[in-house]
Parts: C-alpha cells; sequence; structure tokens
C-alpha cells in the first residue's frame, strides 16, 4: 500500500473521535488562533480570498477562515473526513485531494493552510511538497504552515497517534521554504504540543 494510502486509511478510522478531540480545541488555543487570524488578514490585505485549507481533516478551520471573512475551501487525503467535513458544514466545498498533487490551477489561490498537515510526509519529500503549494499560490500569497517544532537539529521521526509523524527545526523548514521561493513573515513557537516535549510551531511566509 503507498504511503499515502496509508496515510489515508489511517484517517478514516478515526474521523469521529478526531472530530471531537480538535473540532473546538482552538478555544484553549489563543496563540494558534492569533497566527490563523493574522494569516486571514494577510491574505485579505493581498486581495486574492480564495483560500485553500490543505489537510482539512473535519473542516472545523476551513470554517473558521470563512469566519474571517475568506473564500476558503478544504482539501483532505480521508474519504471519510472530507465527509464528515461536509455534514458538519454543508454551506462549504471539501473535496478529497493529495496535497502532492492539488486540483487547482497555477497561481490561483490567496492562501494555504496547511495545519499540522505536512507532519507526515518524509522529509526526502517535503521540498517536493512545498514546491506544489507554492504552485497553487499567486503573487503576494500566504502560506501558514503549523507542525511539531523541536530544538534539535534534524527531523525526528515519532509514533503519531494515527500514524508516523515528523517534528521539525524550525530553521530548517524555514530554509525549505525560502528554497521553495517563500519569503518568511513570522515564526511562533510556543507551549509543548505532546508529551515528547515538540514546541507548537507555526510559520508564516509569502509569495513574493
Amino acid at each position: 500500500m503507498a504511503k499515502h494510502q496509508e496515510i489515508s486509511a489511517a484517517y478514516d478510522g478515526v474521523v469521529e473521535l478526531y472530530a471531537s478531540l480538535f473540532a473546538n480545541r482552538l478555544e484553549t488555543q489563543p496563540l494558534t488562533r492569533a497566527m490563523i487570524s493574522t494569516f486571514a488578514e494577510l491574505v485579505r490585505g493581498a486581495g486574492n480570498l480564495r483560500t485553500a485549507d490543505v489537510g482539512c481533516g473535519p473542516g472545523h478551520l476551513t470554517a473558521m477562515l470563512h469566519e474571517l471573512g475568506l473564500d476558503a475551501f478544504g482539501l483532505d487525503l480521508s474519504p471519510a473526513m472530507v465527509d464528515h467535513a461536509r455534514r458538519a458544514h454543508p454551506a462549504l466545498r471539501f473535496d478529497e485531494a493529495r496535497m502532492e498533487a492539488l486540483p487547482i490551477e497555477d497561481r490561483a489561490l490567496g492562501g494555504v493552510l496547511a495545519h499540522y498537515s505536512m507532519i507526515h510526509t518524509p522529509p526526502e519529500d517535503l521540498p517536493a511538497l512545498l514546491d506544489e503549494q507554492v504552485r497553487v499560490l499567486a503573487p503576494g500569497g500566504v502560506l501558514l504552515a503549523s507542525f511539531f517544532g523541536t530544538e534539535g537539529p534534524e527531523p525526528i521521526r515519532f509514533d503519531h497517534k494515527v500514524t508516523p509523524a515528523y517534528s521539525w527545526p524550525v530553521d530548517r523548514f524555514t530554509e525549505l521554504l525560502t528554497g521553495a521561493g517563500l519569503t518568511t513573515v513570522a515564526r511562533l513557537l510556543h507551549d509543548p504540543a505532546s508529551e515528547r516535549g515538540f514546541l507548537d510551531t507555526h510559520v508564516l511566509a509569502r509569495l513574493p
């Protein structure tokens, strides 16, 4: 089974549990909310409101982006997650898609939100994944990537509760963003996101 099929099947099996755990999680995460709000403000300021929530899961952040004034839609690898998101947010659009092959035309979007959706990508595959996100961004478009951060020099593979994942040193991650043609606007690292002590990490970057 291909890696993306393994990830899809893993998330298909935990949809209701995942949705119950994360649907209201941002109510207790003011810093994360602030970064998403800043992302939305930057996208609105650039004038192109069309925004993809890639790896949208149950769709709660797609709905938040919509409430913040963006023309937001959600994409996810898991058919069961997409089905849940459509039922939970019937006024919004959700489709199945792989982050490595987005069904979006070149330079079409003002924003891409990748909220912990790149964490299962092996380090050697991340540059190509970032290139795909950049492909769909219009000039001036904004990417907000959130992930598990580590203070070590190299990415760390760990046993995520759903399927294996990677934490990243923020400097290494931002170097990859630069290599993809993006300019980093802001970085935020805050409270440990797990018992392993990884930091919640958010990086805002813009396409010149």
